[in-house]
């Protein structure tokens, strides 16, 4: 039997946290006293987004993302979940996430497939702490390209680097990608995709973008430009886009920490050369995973009302929704 609230089976409790050893050896602390001491915001997410994936490690297989988290962001998102947990709250923190990070990853897997064995590049804007050539069988004949600031990639190869030599390994966890290449980029200026394709993306290779939780950090220019640069490719090869988008009113709550936003991705997207574009909201068929059951939770509830609602008609809370969108396009507008 599963916990209506949680989704969780009913004899099912949330282990206690256990720090992995590695968190403790001198390197990898300095690392990440490093990040806390000289990270931004936007820079700092990395680390919570792995912090969630690695809390939340009973639907998501993420065996190194602990050691990306460190331990303040693993204590401090501990500390939700144990406070939520206490307070019989219908959404848990991190469940976001975990159904955010299942949904992409399934989503991947059948943007691979439809390539029908071709040979595929996965390009992550905004990488972060993200594992999933490490972790995702699913890669096994892809080229993966992480691009992200240059002290955000080095210190995640770092800490993995200082990792491996504690254990007397001296190797990186072993990769389930094909190749990894990770490009230092700000996505916020133009020579991204030159440095892109320094790294060995080719532009005619059937390829599937991740824009996991990095959106939403940009400008509404930038944003675009971003989005148009990789509905362009639609004209050259198989393209897919996956991609989160916040709506206006998720954006005015964080003290413009978060700038784009579309209330409409699904509209926004056709004009700029997507010939297909699914949209799902967090509870949707492919979006809950067996963890939003209660019919009273938060994305239930907001589910059940129009998109055009800007806040609820009930208690006049701001409608904050989430939006998990798959496009595709290609040449001869064949749907992949």
């Amino acid at each position: 039997m599963l916990d209506q609230e949680s989704g969780m089976p009913e004899d099912w409790t949330w282990p206690e946290l256990k720090l992995p050893e590695l968190l403790f050896t001198g390197t990898v602390r300095e690392l990440h006293a490093a990040i806390e001491n000289e990270w931004d915001t936007l820079r700092r997410s990395a680390c919570q987004t792995a912090a969630g994936r690695a809390l939340w490690k009973h639907v998501v297989h993420d065996p190194i993302a602990e050691l990306l988290a460190g331990e303040t962001y693993l204590r401090s998102f501990y500390d939700k979940i144990k406070k939520d947990r206490l307070n019989n709250a219908r959404e848990v923190s991190g469940v976001i996430l975990a159904v955010r990070t299942l949904w992409f990853d399934s989503k991947l897997e059948v943007a691979l497939n439809s390539f029908d064995g071709g040979e595929a590049q996965v390009v992550f804007l905004g990488a972060g702490m993200d594992a999933r050539a490490y972790r995702l069988s699913c890669l096994k004949d892809s080229k993966v390209f992480e691009v992200d600031f240059p002290e955000v990639l080095q210190m995640k190869t770092t800490i993995l680097q200082a990792a491996a030599e504690s254990t007397n390994e001296h190797q990186s966890p072993m990769m389930t990608a094909k190749s990894l290449s990770r490009v230092a980029a700000d996505i916020r200026d133009n020579d991204w995709l030159e440095k892109l394709q320094i790294s060995g993306f080719v532009p005619e290779k059937n390829t599937v973008w991740i824009l996991e939780g990095i959106l939403y950090y940009l400008s509404h220019s930038h944003a675009m430009e971003v989005l148009k640069i990789i509905a362009d490719y639609c004209t050259l090869t198989r393209t897919v886009l996956l991609a989160d988008f916040m709506n206006k009113p998720s954006t005015t709550l964080s003290n413009s920490v978060f700038h784009f936003y579309s209330d409409w991705p699904d509209h926004l997207l056709p004009p700029l050369g997507f010939s297909d574009v699914k949209l799902s909201q967090i509870g949707d068929p492919d979006a809950h995973f067996g963890l939003l059951h209660d019919p009273l939770n938060l994305f239930n509830k907001l589910r059940s009302l129009p998109r055009t609602l800007q806040t609820h008609p009930e208690d006049g809370k701001p409608c904050c929704r989430l939006y998990l969108v798959q496009a595709s396009g290609s040449p001869d507008q064949t749907i992949p």
